[in-house]
Formats: structure tokens, sequence, C-alpha cells
């Protein structure tokens, strides 16, 4: 089966629709294959899950007999979140039958009661468990155990591994690094997207994944490499993608691969002549469709917020945020407001440091606030 669009924009089919990425994938692929765990750090739409999800392709390809987990943990909020979620993804993977994954978790979980189910689509075994907040630690080293004993080997990926370090709870990054530290058939990758949290949890000395992994950054994909890629599935429907369009929808939002995708799956899926003009409509389009969920969303912040978000959209990336220059100009308060206002953005998510300067995190969000009455 083929997706009736080759531009997706959520999960992953296989390395015919994922674009580039070779070195990247390699060189995951070859620390995994010696032993070294991952850090992989990219601001988010940048495409690291779907590189994650490529090489899990790559390693069953090469190893049939193998185990891949894919955590996404940036919902969570405490420890006991991330443990059912732990839970609910790691146990009966590595058995391969239902009564065998009965008998495992049993002999291995003994801190709770795992509900078990089987997946009606799959028809492969599920479990639920609820844990008392004085059990979590003892689950959490028991899920350890019971992947330890299996004879598979398991690769495990933790998305937005960041958000431990916020969890209410002391010593988190401590517990996991003394039981990853001792799973020989299991290696770790750990994807995040704020970079400056990642790097001070794997780079500095003071804290317990010091220099315990390979960290690897991704950035945009190649111009050229993304330009053939799109153009190719364009000229099998009969169409034709110029570079000129391709350039300015790339630079339109910066090379940032899910924005890319979003408007080339509606450019194919319009079946029309393909020009700049139609990628502004298909950016209009989109952006239209999402103005509701803009406006809720500001709705909630300070007047002080929704002025700085905007004067940062209206300049699409400011170097010096407390300048004269741009807080005259954009008839801001004193910079201690503006500071104040920047790390409560910074903290939601709305918007983003990069080394170059300060951005609104979701360009489709961007494009709206430069489009409304200031």
């Amino acid at each position: 089966m083929r997706p009736n669009n080759p531009f997706l924009i959520s999960g992953y089919f296989n390395p015919e629709y994922f674009c580039d990425r070779l070195n990247e994938t390699e060189s995951i692929l070859n620390a995994l294959h010696n032993g070294r765990n991952i850090t992989l750090i990219a601001p988010r739409r940048m495409g690291k899950t779907g590189l994650i999800k490529n090489v899990f392709f790559k390693l069953q390809e090469q190893q049939s007999n193998i185990v891949t987990i894919y955590l996404d943990i940036y919902p969570t909020q405490n420890l006991g979140e991330f443990i059912r979620l732990f839970a609910n993804s790691a146990l009966g993977s590595l058995d391969s039958t239902p009564q065998k994954t009965l008998f495992r978790v049993s002999k291995f979980i003994k801190s709770c009661r795992p509900v078990f189910t089987i997946d009606e689509q799959t028809g492969s075994p599920k479990f639920t468990i609820d844990i008392a907040p004085s059990s979590e630690e003892k689950t959490l080293k028991e899920i350890f155990e019971y992947l330890n004993s299996s004879d598979k080997r398991c690769y495990i990926a933790i998305d937005e591994f960041q958000q431990i370090s916020g969890y209410p709870e002391k010593g988190i990054e401590a517990l996991l690094r003394s039981y990853i530290q001792f799973t020989p058939n299991i290696n770790f990758i750990f994807a995040g997207s704020k970079q400056h949290v990642m790097q001070e949890m794997f780079l500095s000395a003071k804290r317990p994944f010091y220099l315990s992994t390979q960290v690897l950054s991704i950035d945009k994909i190649d111009n050229t490499e993304y330009f053939l890629f799109a153009s190719n599935f364009f000229k099998k429907q009969n169409q034709k993608l110029d570079k000129q369009t391709f350039d300015y929808l790339y630079n339109e939002f910066n090379g940032q691969t899910w924005y890319i995708q979003v408007i080339l799956n509606r450019l194919y899926g319009y079946n029309e002549h393909i020009d700049i003009q139609m990628v502004n409509y298909a950016i209009e389009e989109v952006v239209s469709e999402l103005t509701f969920t803009y406006e809720n969303l500001l709705a909630a912040y300070p007047i002080s917020n929704v002025r700085l978000i905007k004067a940062i959209a209206k300049s699409k990336l400011v170097k010096e945020i407390n300048s004269g220059e741009f807080i005259t100009g954009n008839k801001l308060k004193a910079a201690s407001s503006v500071n104040s206002a920047l790390k409560n953005l910074i903290d939601k998510e709305l918007v983003y440091k990069t080394p170059d300067g300060y951005i609104v995190y979701d360009h489709f969000m961007a494009i709206w606030l430069r489009n409304i009455p200031f």
C-alpha cells in the first residue's frame, strides 16, 4: 500500500517518503550498532521524529529479531506519568506470544497490578498499569528488570527527553541513569527540542548523564536535496515544481521540514499548475484554518505578551530584543517588562531563541500575526 499523498505530515511510511538525512541516519545506526547511546537535538518540527522512525526502519531491515520502542514524553508532567507511558509501551514488546508476555510481566512487575488486554487491530498484547506514588520508583526498577531479562536486542527512543528536568520529583535524571547504564541489551536515543536544556543535561559535568552519549544535532535539509525529492513526486503526477517556486517555499519557512511538508502536501492535493501564487494560496488556506486556534490561544495571555510576540513576528527575527530601536519602534514598555514577557513566551514555546536571534516558534502563527492589526 502507498500513501495517496507522498508528502507526509505525520507518521512514517518507509524511506521512499523520507527526504535525505543519509549522513544522520548512518551516524545513528553506526553508534547504536557499536553500543553507543545517542542524544539527538533539533528544534521541534525539524524532522527528528521522522529521523528516529527512519533509523528504526533500517534497524529492522538489518536485524529482524529486534524490538524498537518509541516514547514521546512531551505530555508527561511527573515521574508517575512517565512510568505509565514507559510501561504501556515496553511491557509485552519483547515477548513472542501472549502467554509468554503474561508469564514474564507477572514475574517481574510486583509493585502494581498490570491490566492485560489484546489490541483488536494488531492482536498484540497491551498493558496498562495504575501506580501508587509510593511505588513509582519500585515499578520503574521492575520495568528495567523486565527489559534486561530478555534475550532480544532492544532500541528505545525517548522523544522530548528534556521534560524530565521539569518534573517536580527530585533526582529523576540520576535515577534513570542508574538503570540505563546497566542495560547491555538496550540502546537509547534521547531526543529533545530545547537545545540549551539538552546540552546542559548531557554536556555538563554536574549532571548524571554527562558524556554518556554521542551527541548529534540536526539542522534543515539541504535545499537541493529537498527540491529533487519533492519535484520527483510532482513529476510522477505530471506536474512541474520548478526550482524558483521551491526556493520561495523553502525560504518562507527557513527550511523547517514540517511546514514545508504541509504546503507541499496541499500543492500536491490541488493537482494544479504549481507556482509562487499557488504556494501563497496554500499558506493562506492553512493560516485561515488556524485563525480560531490562534485567537483563542492569545486570549489567554497578558497584553504585554501579545504585543511582544506580534512585534517579534513583524520583525521575523529579533537579534537585540532589548534595543531601544526594537522597544520604541514597536511601542513596547520598559526592557524589564519585555524580558518578563519574553521569559513567559519562551517557557510556553511560543517564542524560540535561535543562534541568530528570537523568532515566533510556529511559522504559521507568525504569518497570521503579521497580517492582523498591531
